[in-house]
């Protein structure tokens, strides 16, 4: 029988900072997994440690304690060049501030993502995934010349390109407007969807969040 594989899996994390009476804990043993073709919300108040599963999940972040795995792959004791290698082959991340490198066109920072994975002839592979996106005449814009929307856009097409198992985005509309979130997040699901891929939206967007397979609400650093 085929097991269906994990896209990620986290037992018992926790996850604190600073120590003794300055010690804080953002997750509290935190334990859920997800499903490799599953969309999934994480909701919660703000400060409630909802990023912190987004960066742990990315290897971005270490846990304190707890185990997490990544396609089945232990991650919580891997080095930096081991956890990087992980991320460069199963994730993609969108967050909320775009990071697009501004010397760039909109085409040479989804090109970089494939670089990192030694991937040298997606030139036609990226250009194709940003017309998809809308963008195929903004190909050479540089990051100052496109709007908002539009930036968001080049960031997801990046953290798609590679074509990861597990995509990961962090308020990905937090800083646009009602209808372009709507088109982008339109976008994300349809690509997820297709591509069988894992999402996993960390939003207080409650539509946003109803449209998920499954919401996660995190509340004081404990999965409610």
């Amino acid at each position: 029988m085929h097991m269906e594989q994990m896209a990620i899996q986290f037992n018992d994390v926790l996850l604190n900072y600073g120590a003794d009476s300055n010690r804080v804990e953002v997750l509290k043993g935190v334990s859920f997994s997800i499903d490799e073709n599953e969309i999934v919300s994480i909701v919660g108040p703000s400060g409630s440690g909802k990023t912190s599963i987004i960066m742990l999940a990315a290897g971005l972040e270490r846990s304190s304690a707890g185990t997490i795995k990544i396609k089945d792959e232990d991650i919580t004791h891997l080095n930096e060049n081991a956890l990087s290698a992980v991320r460069r082959q199963h994730v993609g991340i969108v967050f909320q501030s775009f990071y697009l490198i501004p010397n760039l066109t909109a085409l040479e920072n989804v090109l970089l993502s494939l670089e990192a994975n030694q991937k040298y002839n997606g030139e036609q592979q990226a250009k194709e995934l940003l017309s998809e996106f809308g963008l195929g005449h903004r190909i050479h814009h540089l990051p100052s010349e496109l709007s908002g929307g539009e930036q968001q856009r080049v960031a997801i097409a990046r953290a798609l390109i590679n074509r990861p198992a597990i995509i990961l985005a962090d308020e990905p509309t937090g800083n646009l407007d009602e209808s372009t979130s709507n088109n982008m997040m339109k976008l994300l699901f349809d690509y997820t969807r297709a591509q069988q891929t894992a999402l996993v939206l960390v939003t207080h967007d409650d539509r946003l969040a109803k449209q998920c397979d499954r919401t996660i609400e995190i509340k004081d650093g404990n999965i409610v």
